[in-house]
């Protein structure tokens, strides 16, 4: 019977809830604010990972945000070593995810196109 995830799939899943933890409770770098893991792609040899972040705020924050967590790399590295049974750990890539910021953008002008619509 075929599994309904492949192997990428599964650890990138455990990457995300791990990483979510981690970040939150153990990362103390002023740099990293309230962030969201939006995703996680492991590549099909399981050597990089790519995470995607979403943050409410935008602009430098996020920059300062995205240099934190690429310093704390390492140190999120290793912790990922001892809470998951792998071989080997991915090497971790932090990517800004803008789609949660389009998604109310595009929110905010289709409300403006509706209100516009009932003036006339």
């Amino acid at each position: 019977m075929p599994r309904e995830f492949s192997r990428p799939q599964r650890v990138a899943a455990q990457i995300q809830r791990e990483l979510a933890q981690l970040i939150q409770f153990e990362v103390k770098d002023p740099r990293v604010g309230l962030i969201t893991i939006s995703g996680v792609e492991v590549s099909r040899d399981l050597s990089h990972a790519k995470i995607f972040i979403s943050m409410l705020e935008s602009g430098h924050e996020v920059d300062e945000a995205l240099k934190g967590l690429n310093s704390a790399s390492g140190f999120l590295r290793r912790e990922l070593g001892k809470r998951m049974i792998m071989r080997v750990v991915p090497n971790l890539h932090f990517v800004y995810d803008a789609s949660v910021e389009r998604g109310a953008n595009l929110s905010a002008l289709i409300d403006a196109a509706i209100a516009s619509d009932r003036k006339d």
